[in-house]
């Protein structure tokens, strides 16, 4: 089951927006993502066939996290990952609007806002792992 104290966290963080979104929220949402991805259909069916390894940088705060989607689960840390699928870069407050829900990474990377080195097509995919779980914390935050 999803923590409930973390959706209501999570909830006091994307209301109040991705330019008061502080970097280590980029952990709160991954760990969402996490805990929902244990649950999903939708998302678990996502990760299946997925092998992944992505490198976020968060140019303005000199901070990193990895995210690894294998075998229908998600992992995540802070700091480096070897060999990344590929490396995203963008400002906090992008970093977050993507996590948020609020930036369409397309949009982002089409406008320069954010930059990707590797695997594009694998970029994509994250945006899809992120759309799916943002669904699903949707219906979970309405239940609250």
């Amino acid at each position: 089951m999803v923590d409930e104290g973390l959706i209501k966290e999570v909830k006091v963080k994307i209301d109040a927006g991705a330019a008061a979104a502080d970097v280590k929220d980029t952990l709160k949402m991954f760990e969402l993502f996490k805990q929902i991805a244990e649950e999903n259909e939708d998302l678990k069916e996502e990760l299946e066939d997925m092998d992944i390894a992505i490198q976020m940088i968060t140019t303005d705060a000199d901070a990193k996290f990895w995210l690894k989607a294998h075998d229908g689960t998600l992992e995540f840390g802070e700091g480096e990952i070897d060999s990344p699928s590929f490396t995203f870069s963008a400002t906090k407050e992008v970093g977050a609007g993507m996590l948020f829900g609020e930036v369409d990474a397309t949009s982002a990377y089409m406008a320069g806002d954010i930059t990707v080195e590797g695997n594009l097509q694998d970029a994509m995919a994250f945006q899809e792992i992120i759309e799916l779980a943002l669904e699903a914390y949707e219906d979970l935050a309405e239940d609250l």
